[in-house]
């Protein structure tokens, strides 16, 4: 077993371990680590506890120290460097009429390199480009090619609930997402309803199937008869099952509500 924090480098970002090193750090606070593209400043997400060293990617490396308000004020100036880097860049891309949407750029924490995200249909031969951006900067120069659900995690917006993006707020991994948990939720499978802002399946339906999976075992099945107070029978012909309402027809076709608790009451008395 080792011990370990967990460190991320952006909001709802990946979780990288790193070992403390005796160096007390709370959720929260900010730290100075090595990574493999340099030394970078991130913030503690998960506290001190004991993993197996399989789940560690070797070579474990250490924390570095607590950032002092010298390494915060340095941040914040990096963060203005980066947004006169992004205009920089997108006029580089003009003049070189490359085929790319630029989306982010990040420095890390000690100048060491400047990356370009961005986004294109295909390949991009930017070799000019980045020989072009390297004699600006004067540092090492990454460009790398993101596809649209990390276009989406870096740029934010709000979601068809009309909440902010789960990927920009809280989720920090992408899942494969298929049409086939639409269906087992029941969902209408039109693709302006299932999908998030990047074009693509929405994450909730994978991090929603398991409530999906529970309920449905509580709910009756359409086409299921059920007896009524009254001793009549009637067919389950429809079931929302976010609001746990059943629609049931009697014998004299006229459609009837019920919640599911009241689902449960009446089959209790049968």
């Amino acid at each position: 077993m080792e011990e370990v924090i967990g460190v991320s480098f952006k909001r709802a970002g990946k979780i990288y371990y790193f070992d403390p090193d005796d160096i007390e750090v709370e959720n929260g606070d900010q730290v100075i680590v090595e990574t493999s593209r340099g030394v970078e400043m991130g913030e503690v997400v998960i506290e001190k506890k004991k993993v197996e060293e399989e789940e560690i990617v070797s070579p474990l490396k250490k924390v570095i120290r607590k950032a002092t308000l010298k390494d915060i004020d340095q941040d914040e100036k990096n963060k203005e460097l980066e947004d006169e880097a992004y205009d920089i860049a997108l006029e580089k891309i003009k003049e070189h009429g490359l085929p790319m949407k630029l989306i982010d750029v990040e420095y890390t924490f000690d100048h060491n390199k400047v990356i370009f995200y961005f986004t294109a249909d295909g390949r991009v031969d930017f070799r000019e480009l980045v020989k072009d951006l390297a004699r600006v900067f004067k540092t090492r120069i990454e460009l790398r090619q993101i596809g649209v659900r990390d276009e989406a995690k870096m740029v934010g917006g709000l979601g068809p609930c009309g909440r902010r993006t789960c990927c920009d707020t809280w989720l920090r991994d992408f899942d494969p997402v298929s049409i086939q948990l639409a269906k087992d939720q029941e969902l209408a499978l039109n693709p302006a309803k299932i999908s998030g802002l990047c074009g693509r399946l929405m994450c909730c339906l994978k991090y929603e199937s398991e409530y999906y999976e529970e309920i449905k075992k509580e709910m009756p099945n359409q086409g299921e008869k059920i007896t009524l107070t009254n001793g009549s029978k009637a067919e389950v012909v429809d079931r929302n099952l976010i609001k746990q309402v059943v629609k049931l027809k009697n014998k004299d076709g006229d459609i009837i509500k019920f919640s599911l608790e009241e689902i449960k009451k009446i089959k209790e008395k049968n």
